[in-house]
């Protein structure tokens, strides 16, 4: 019996990227384009990174259940940067740091960001820079939270940004066993060293243990 997992993301990346990691179990990974009225607006007001995946993972539940019937679970994540010197900061708050309208494009947003994190840190030591980017991700029914798993990759803050790859505060993350900024490594190596990687590899860790193996 295959189970139906709605990942509660628009990202077609990382739909293809489940859709990928659980090719060989019995599990089919849909998203918000396959549910007639597509997923509700949630406002990300929790004050953890698990809390606010688990209330992502609720309601999209919730809405596949309204409109595809019951059985279905729901896969939502939440990510962010925490800097030592910033004490956790920009955190939970990561995509929206700099407080501009969250319609803007994604690079604009990136870009305000990352500059708002440069101006916070400056004068601030090499020793001090130190951060960590955070992955959880949530996996529930409309009643029921199933499981969370969490990834993490430690980094120091750079002084000027670094590389045009990767999105969000890459360019200023500085990955000392790559050594380069995170926007200098290319998808593969990336997705082998970055929270969602370690995330995700836990995700399938945990899916093998709680759905019966393919038949031949």
């Amino acid at each position: 019996m295959t189970q139906k997992v709605l990942v509660a993301s628009g990202n077609s990346a990382k739909l293809a990227e489940l859709r990928s990691l659980c090719a060989d179990l019995p599990v089919e990974i849909i998203g918000p384009e396959d549910l007639p009225d597509g997923l509700p607006e949630v406002e990300e007001d929790r004050d953890t990174f698990l809390d606010n995946a688990i209330k992502k993972a609720f309601s999209a539940a919730a809405a596949a259940e309204r409109q595809l019937g019951p059985g279905i679970w729901a896969l939502a994540d939440d990510s962010g940067l925490c800097v030592d010197a910033l004490d956790g900061a920009p955190g939970i708050f990561s995509a929206r740091f700099a407080g501009l309208d969250e319609s803007l494009p994604r690079v604009e947003l990136d870009a305000a960001n990352n500059q708002l994190l440069l101006e916070k840190l400056q004068g601030v030591p090499d020793p001090e820079r130190g951060a960590a980017f955070w992955c959880v991700i949530a996996v529930a029914r409309p009643d029921e939270l199933l499981f969370g798993v969490e990834g993490s990759v430690e980094g120091t803050i750079l002084h000027a940004e670094e590389g045009a790859g990767g999105f969000g505060y890459d360019p200023l993350f500085y990955h000392e066993t790559s050594g380069c900024s995170m926007a200098l490594l290319n998808p593969e190596d990336k997705a082998a060293i970055s929270h969602r990687g370690e995330a995700v590899a836990k995700l399938r860790n945990v899916l093998q243990t709680v759905l019966p193996p393919t038949t031949p």
